[in-house]
């Protein structure tokens, strides 16, 4: 602060000063409003303007002077500098990168695997923002995440067989973010979490996989048809040993008292018109 006021201060003595005319001839020395002060005065608000910044919420500003880093702050708000030094800004909040050019690697199985792309969110760690900006700079996404993702989603894929990278997308994923962070830490860049969004078999392929599907359906058809019939054929066999125990039940209260009453109860009083010696076997003339 106390070197602005100093600049403001000069500023305007040398306003004050391009305003004073002095005439030797004549021996007097004159002030007034001249042309000349204007470009003191467009001098004096570059200064002022120059001598400070803004850094946001989320932001830790490093001051560069000449190349040379000077000092950072996580201060928000109006930041002061001098107008030769330069404030580089490192967003530390939680960004996200997606990869534009979908890329293709193989799988544990020898499958290709085309057209991934993938949602990383990733944070830089205020406390080695400085070091980051003096090892890679601002441009630290191209230079140094980028290679990394594409590197390590290769390694990751390649652990896995195609059935496992699509029946253990999550796997997959949290196994992606855990080796990103670790390649990328030293960097003081932390990987949040990722996101699988998008990946393709070859055609050959997806054929095979729907003919495996198909011919899976069929044999579960084939299963459920084979246990229906067995349970159809274990429901005749209860019926019928039911049946045969209901009837030997049957057969063994059945007395000779019992079927002449129940002859009796069913005989209409006609006697048969040809008689044999056991047409009527219930008689029994003692």
């Amino acid at each position: 602060m106390i070197l602005i006021i100093i600049s403001v201060i000069l500023t305007i003595l040398a306003i004050l000063i391009l305003g004073v005319h002095i005439d030797l001839d004549a021996e007097t020395v004159s002030w007034k409003v001249r042309s000349r002060m204007l470009f003191g005065l467009l001098f004096l608000l570059i200064n002022v303007f120059g001598c400070f910044t803004t850094i946001k919420t989320g932001e830790v500003g490093i001051k560069v002077r000449f190349g040379e880093i000077v000092s950072s702050t996580t201060d928000t708000g109006i930041v002061f500098k001098l107008p030769f030094e330069d404030m580089k800004k490192i967003n530390v909040k939680v960004q996200k990168y997606e990869n534009e050019d979908a890329f293709s690697t193989s799988t544990k199985d020898l499958q290709i695997v085309n057209n991934i792309k993938v949602s990383i969110n990733y944070q830089i760690d205020g406390t080695k923002a400085v070091d980051l900006y003096k090892i890679v700079g601002t441009n630290y996404q191209t230079t140094v995440l980028e290679p990394a993702i594409q590197e390590t989603i290769k390694a990751v894929i390649s652990q896995y067989t195609a059935e496992e990278l699509v029946t253990k997308r999550s796997d997959v994923s949290l196994a992606i973010n855990n080796t990103l962070d670790e390649r990328i830490s030293s960097y003081g860049i932390n990987s949040v979490a990722v996101s699988i969004n998008n990946f393709d078999f070859s055609e050959s392929y997806n054929q095979a996989i729907e003919q495996k599907a198909v011919a899976e359906q069929e044999v579960e058809t084939s299963k459920n048809q084979l246990e229906k019939a067995k349970i159809d054929a274990e429901k005749k066999k209860v019926e019928a040993q039911g049946d045969a125990e209901a009837n030997a039940l049957l057969q063994q209260s059945l007395t000779d008292q019992i079927i002449a009453q129940q002859f009796i109860e069913k005989w209409n009083g006609q006697l048969p018109t040809t008689m044999t010696d056991s047409a009527i076997p219930f008689i029994n003339a003692n």
